[in-house]
């Protein structure tokens, strides 16, 4: 057991030392696959204080590996731009705490750090630690301690001096936050009460047709006159595009599996595992390392990675293995059962090989160059490439396949003339080229393309006034005697029954937390309510049970649900506070300057993406 703990704690202490990305409570982390062989450099600054490439591309793998991770299909061109921003913002929020922490003089003594390696594992450390009765066992963590190295020892204290001054931090930028008993008694009540419910929904938009309604031009014209914001249109154009995209193609991924495959009967024939992942492997904080991967638990790794490990046996070589980082060459070392396992890898990344890099480059080149010359149409046709056609509006440029592409609305909105062809345009997924059809400025939309569309909307508000009538009609049958079953069958309505349900729950038919669930609640045991009216509909309600919340419940739990709320609550705080940080700093964002391509003749080099 303890071999196992020192072997899991090589990658561990790593990811201690190296924390970057995970924002919660003041713990920001950088993952331990996030270190950069890159030497950009700057390419921004926050008050002066620069933000470092690497720093940057700690924060790019780690999110994109998060998005990755929690979908099947690839990440596509719009979703890696969003990554690459609030890879950026990440770092921003970084630096400006750390500026705060100085200019507040916050510090860590000695014997705070001493205090909390005793007693307070790290969070990531916490489940090794679990005694039977769910508690922490200390006396198991303090005998881990002792078996640590001197090494080791040195990241643990890093990690407890960059982690307690933003508790220090977080607790003075919440401090002052108080929840009343009122206020929780009201939320453990919008939990627990439920109320079951029959209702008689009025269904404006079906029950009633258009034709027993009429809408004048002058009524058309005065909604029109009155909501003017309603009816802004953005600058917009027609364009035609190609799109040459970098993802690499089937000849590169089997370029990348046959240089795996390569390797695999390298090691097979007597090289050694480790000098090849140092030499080899895009990992470099395992690469360096020999590719150690240390223990790690089942569920520990994306699931590809996972499943073949625990299936491979210990002192064989499994692979190549595709995931989203590119092909692994896997040794499995050790295993525990099917708990735990000891391996190392060596991670090749699937992309262009030089060849494929050269080809595309030529294509993008031709394309630029038959375009001056041609229609967008034809130079596509002579390239072997299709062109399509897309609209897009000034405020949000986007192309399938390239993304946002601002350097091309530019053009498109401020240069060109219809019929011109545009330079080749680059982003982190493409390159592109477009040939401009039209274009049209902002403004309003004209009250002749308006005027369907504001019809619909007046005759759906004279609909709703109907039904507010007739369901009037009908409060008015249940306040006389009638039961409000057999008064909405005399008015052939139709009655539906709904819950148990909470105030916070959706309910089907009719919404979430909204005026007919408020009227639910506001109701007792048998009351039948006024007429009730929302944004799409109209409802009569009767409560038929309700559950109220139990006082001695709520004491019983009070002590925890007032922490749970005041973290909320810190959490909402500390967002504002950040976002004041941000509106107030001095940011700088000079990617698009220092990350673009050095001359037209370089090959880029697109990020690592692990």
């Amino acid at each position: 057991m303890m071999r196992q703990m020192r072997e899991a704690t090589k990658p561990i202490m790593l990811l201690a030392a190296l924390a970057f990305v995970a924002l919660m409570v003041f713990e920001w982390g950088m993952d331990a696959s996030g270190q950069s062989g890159g030497g950009v450099g700057e390419i921004g600054s926050v008050n002066g204080q620069p933000v470092m490439y690497e720093s940057y591309m700690a924060a790019y793998r780690q999110l994109y590996d998060q998005v990755q991770r929690n979908q099947e299909e690839l990440i596509s061109s719009q979703q890696n731009k969003e990554i690459e921003d609030a890879a950026f913002d990440e770092v921003v929020t970084q630096l400006l705490v750390l500026q705060e922490l100085r200019e507040r003089g916050i510090m860590v003594t000695d014997r705070e750090v001493s205090e909390a390696a005793q007693f307070s594992p790290p969070d990531y450390l916490q489940a090794q630690f679990i005694d039977d009765a769910g508690g922490l066992d200390l006396q198991a963590y303090h005998t881990f301690l002792a078996t640590l190295p001197p090494e080791q020892l040195i990241l643990l204290e890093a990690y407890y001096r960059d982690v307690i001054p933003r508790g220090k931090l977080l607790r003075q930028v919440s401090s002052g936050i108080y929840v009343s008993d009122a206020e929780l008694w009201q939320e453990f009540r919008d939990q627990v009460e439920q109320v079951e419910i029959r209702y008689v929904p009025m269904d404006p938009s079906v029950r009633y047709q258009d034709e027993a309604f009429s809408v004048s031009d002058a009524e058309i014209e005065d909604y029109y006159d009155s909501n003017q914001v309603e009816f802004e249109v953005p600058a917009r154009a027609s364009l035609k595009a190609v799109v040459l995209d970098k993802t690499p193609t089937a000849t590169d991924t089997a370029a990348a599996y046959a240089e795996a495959q390569e390797l695999m009967q390298e090691i097979r024939q007597g090289a050694d595992f480790a000098e090849i992942a140092q030499s080899e492997s895009a990992d470099q904080p395992t690469a360096s390392i020999g590719g150690d991967l240390g223990v790690f638990s089942r569920g520990r790794m994306v699931p590809q990675f996972d499943s073949v490990v625990f299936a491979t046996t210990p002192g064989q070589l499994a692979g190549p293995v595709q995931t989203s980082f590119g092909l692994h060459v896997i040794e499995v070392q050790e295993r525990w059962a099917q708990d735990s396992v000891k391996a190392r890898h060596i991670l090749l990344p699937i992309a262009r090989t030089d060849e494929s890099e050269i080809q595309l480059l030529t294509l993008a080149d031709s394309l630029e160059d038959l375009g001056e010359e041609m229609a967008l149409d034809q130079a596509a046709s002579l390239a072997g490439v299709t062109s399509t056609e897309l609209d897009i509006a000034q405020n949000f440029p986007f192309l399938p396949g390239a993304g946002q592409v601002s350097e091309g609305a530019d053009w498109a909105f401020e240069e060109a003339s219809p019929g011109d062809v545009s330079p080749v345009f680059e982003t982190s997924t493409a390159f592109y080229s477009l040939e401009l059809v039209s274009s049209e400025p902002e403004g309003i939309l004209p009250i002749e393309d308006a005027k369907t569309a504001i019809e619909s909307t007046l005759l759906f508000d004279a609909k709703m006034n109907q039904a507010q009538i007739d369901a009037q009609d009908l409060v008015a049958l249940v306040r006389g005697g009638s039961v409000l079953s057999n008064a909405a069958a005399d008015l052939e309505l139709d009655v539906r029954m709904a819950g148990p349900f909470s105030r916070s729950d959706f309910v089907a038919g009719i919404g979430r937390q909204n005026a007919a669930i408020g009227a639910a609640f506001g109701l007792g045991l048998g009351e039948v309510s006024e007429v009730v009216r929302t944004p799409a509909n109209v409802y009569v309600i009767e409560v038929l049970t309700r559950t109220d919340a139990d006082s001695t419940a709520w004491l019983a739990q009070l002590t925890e649900q007032r922490q749970s709320a005041i973290s909320i609550r810190q959490q909402a705080r500390l967002g504002e506070w950040i976002e004041a940080l941000r509106a107030s700093a001095n940011i700088r964002d000079r990617r698009d300057v220092v990350l673009a391509p050095v001359d037209e003749d370089a090959i880029p080099q697109m990020p690592m993406l692990f």
